[in-house]
């Protein structure tokens, strides 16, 4: 049965020090139509990453170089492109770290193929995500306020006292699953599934992790830990 194939061209560079690693991963995410570029170090990396334009990027975190979370570090300064981290080991330093640096998922290598491709769907559906439905132009309700917060749910938008604030599509989708019912407690798992669009059990930490990195965006003492049961938005 022939494998199936993303509808357009995506673009993926795949940073990697590893050779046979990033030649199976390469080959494997062209066989499902993905168009892959590589690096073998944090450095070119980088200089791949500003000349190209990708869609998607996945680093490892062990890197000659540049290390996958500077890089990772480095990349957020210019863009909210989708990151996917790619570890060795499941250690909880290198993840935290990985999300702190502003990655939006990892997988603990080796990684098989179906699980890869997953999570990079999944991450391009957070990136190319709109609304179901529009509401006419004139009506008001696409626009939900808390406060000096406004979350735009038609223009994709979110405003902190009137200036732009910069979210990565994760976060993005995250604050608006907690704007669709605020004062209202989400558990973590609700989330995993909501947002990151998992399947199966997946990690909390990629969780807290997030929100963590959209208090520090829009205010420390808008989303509420609910201890031993989640997160909410506070009401103003």
């Amino acid at each position: 049965m022939p494998e199936p194939r993303v509808p357009d061209p995506v673009s993926v560079l795949v940073v990697e020090d590893d050779d046979t690693i990033r030649r199976a991963v390469q080959l494997a995410l062209e066989r499902y139509g993905y168009r892959v570029d590589v690096a073998a170090d944090g450095l070119s990396g980088l200089e791949a990453f500003r000349a190209g334009g990708y869609d998607l990027l996945i680093l490892d975190v062990m890197l000659p170089e540049l290390d996958g979370i500077g890089l990772c570090h480095r990349i957020r300064e210019e863009s909210l492109v989708p990151v996917l981290m790619m570890s060795a080991r499941g250690d909880a330093l290198d993840v935290v770290a990985g999300l702190e640096a502003g990655a939006d998922d990892y997988v603990i290598k080796p990684v098989d193929t179906p699980v890869l491709v997953a999570r990079i769907r999944a991450l391009l559906r957070r990136a190319t995500f709109q609304p179901s439905q529009s509401p006419p132009p004139e009506a008001p309700d696409h626009v939900l306020v808390f406060g000096d917060l406004s979350v735009d749910t038609l223009g994709m938008e979110v405003r902190l006292a009137g200036r732009p604030v910069p979210l990565t599509p994760t976060e993005l989708r995250l604050l608006l699953e907690f704007a669709a019912a605020p004062g209202s407690v989400l558990d973590r798992r609700r989330l995993l599934r909501e947002v990151w669009d998992y399947g199966w059990e997946g990690d909390t930490r990629v969780v807290d992790l997030c929100v963590l990195r959209l208090r520090k965006k829009i205010g420390s003492g808008r989303i509420e830990t609910v201890r031993g049961f989640g997160y909410k938005l506070v009401r103003d």
